[in-house]
């Protein structure tokens, strides 16, 4: 049995990472960054050309129709490049919500839309991983009302999935909502808090249970977050090996001495192994139902400790020129701190992991 990615899917990768080193360069992420700029036009529209945005959206509605094992590869290609563009919320979550919970006249009128790039999507899904104490999501009748905390990918979008107290899933328009953008450490992606009075919804409510529906889509977006970290780690991993073999002290290269030789062997040995943990908690999301929510808890959660543990040594191989913007390896950096924050941090999807094993 071969557990390899396929030919197409190496050649799905490659090709967006071949389009990322040619649109998605350091400049243009830091030029990106100083504007607080989270959607690049230029690139989201030449992603838009090889289908990205409707990689998990079937054939029917003008998307690709691919699993999630193929949207966990273009994560970690953007996540290589801490790409400026939304992805996990607009092209995983919101796309498997309409999905699953949408009639056919809601997937009719959003999917197609987000296939071809023509809308983009934000998510609020935080009564689902960290309520308020006030202020919930809750809805009455064909409206939604409450505050909404870290909502992802909030700058330039056209609509929200929000989730309400009760586990339900709305679509609302932007222009009914009031964005108030927060400002992290991370300046490639965008949050923000969402203010809602007695807000216009389209309740995704074709399904039976709707917070199972919400809980597999937060499953998806872990997952996909998993394999962004993945790949910023990865190419904070490269930086520090390139750079050990340029840089001299006492007129030998740094990578010559066995104690940075240590660190970059540490941090492969342990990031390594987490790709094969992304490509099976990916696989099992579509396969194997007993073991997605499970898998998916434990790739977002040791992903975010080993992307921690790569980005300090990473770091300590450049020494001082670690933390300039020169180099420019702190936003690989805040992307993966930012990453260990989304839609719950190591010890709450832990406790989610010990739930589904029976040990709480």
């Amino acid at each position: 049995m071969d557990f390899a990615l396929s030919e197409e899917q190496q050649y799905l990768q490659q090709t967006v990472m071949d389009l990322l080193a040619d649109s998605c360069s350091l400049d243009v992420v830091r030029a990106d960054a100083s504007e607080n700029q989270t959607k690049n036009s230029d690139l989201f529209a030449s992603l838009a050309q090889l289908g990205i945005q409707g990689t998990l959206i079937s054939e029917d509605y003008g998307g690709v129709g691919l699993r999630l094992i193929d949207a966990a590869l273009i994560a970690e290609a953007l996540g290589s490049c801490v790409a400026t563009v939304p992805f996990i919320g607009n092209s995983v979550i919101a796309p498997l919500a309409i999905d699953l919970a949408g009639s056919d006249e809601q997937k009719n009128n959003w999917l197609p839309r987000l296939a071809s790039g023509e809308i983009t999507c934000g998510i609020a899904l935080g009564e689902h991983v960290g309520a308020r104490d006030n202020d919930p999501i809750t809805r009455e009748k064909d409206t939604i009302s409450g505050v909404a905390m870290f909502a992802l990918e909030v700058q330039d979008a056209d609509i929200f999935l929000v989730a309400t107290n009760e586990g339900e899933l709305h679509i609302v328009e932007s222009q009914n909502v009031h964005v108030n953008p927060l400002f992290s450490i991370d300046k490639t992606r965008s949050i923000g808090e969402l203010t809602l009075e007695g807000t216009p919804s389209d309740h995704l409510a074709h399904c039976t249970d709707p917070s199972d529906v919400l809980a597999r889509v937060v499953d998806a977006g872990r997952v996909a977050i998993a394999a962004d970290t993945l790949g910023a780690s990865q190419t904070m991993l490269n930086k520090a090996v390139e750079y050990a073999g340029e840089r001299q002290q006492f007129n030998r290269v740094i990578g010559s001495f066995q104690a940075v030789k240590h660190m970059c062997a540490e941090m492969a040995a342990e990031l390594e192994p987490c790709r094969s943990l992304v490509w099976y908690a990916a696989h099992a999301y579509d396969t194997i139902a007993q073991e997605a929510r499970l898998t998916a808890c434990h790739a977002k959660a040791h992903l975010a400790e080993v992307g921690r543990f790569v980005a300090r040594k990473a770091t300590e191989v450049h020494g001082g020129m670690g933390f300039t913007d020169l180099l420019g390896l702190h936003y690989w950096f805040k992307r993966v701190e930012l990453n260990r924050q989304l839609l719950g941090t190591p010890e709450f999807v832990r406790n989610i992991a010990a739930e589904v094993q029976g040990w709480t």
